[in-house]
């Protein structure tokens, strides 16, 4: 990140400008495609209507416009129940998801103590050969063991005691 240039804000603000308006001239160029679009799809499926002079000629295109109207409401029916079974499963495919999700809590884990060879063994399975006893490693120290009076009976004898020390300190 220390070797990237950083722009400066003027350069940045050219650079938002610039890519405002590119959208905006792509938002204009999509916009007039979608009506280019409609306008074709209402062409191909309405044509100009040219109104007959005679009875027989209205009744006949009465005929064909109830003959189209049923055919566009049959579409339109077709697509609306497709559109409900594919909400309707969207839908049942969201509860499942929240159902899996709130069925796996993750288990609080408890702290194991295990030694480095059960972990190894446990990993690896029956192929762990290497014994690692850390524990031969360590150096042996002795712990140097206080002795304390055991019989602590009578304290004017401790008392007497202690008088023999302080005068053996200042004789000397």
């Amino acid at each position: 990140m220390a070797t990237e240039k950083r722009l400066s804000a003027r350069r940045k603000h050219t650079l938002k400008s610039c890519m405002l308006v590119v959208a905006g001239n792509l938002l204009e160029a999509e916009s007039v495609v979608k009506v280019e679009e409609r306008e074709k799809y209402l062409a191909d499926k309405c044509p100009p209507l040219e109104l007959p002079y005679s009875r027989d000629e209205l009744m006949e295109l009465c005929k064909q416009l109830h003959q189209q109207v049923g055919v566009s409401e049959e579409e339109r029916y077709c697509i609306e129940f497709k559109l409900n079974m594919v909400l309707n499963e969207v839908r049942d495919l969201n509860i499942k998801i929240v159902d899996l999700r709130g069925k796996f809590k993750r288990p609080r884990l408890k702290k194991v103590r295990m030694s480095a060879d059960a972990m190894l063994k446990a990993l690896l399975g029956s192929k762990h050969t290497v014994n690692m006893d850390l524990r031969a490693n360590l150096k042996q120290v002795k712990k140097e063991v206080k002795e304390e009076p055991a019989d602590v009976g009578d304290w004017r004898k401790n008392i007497e005691d202690k008088a023999d020390r302080k005068k053996m300190f200042e004789t000397s």
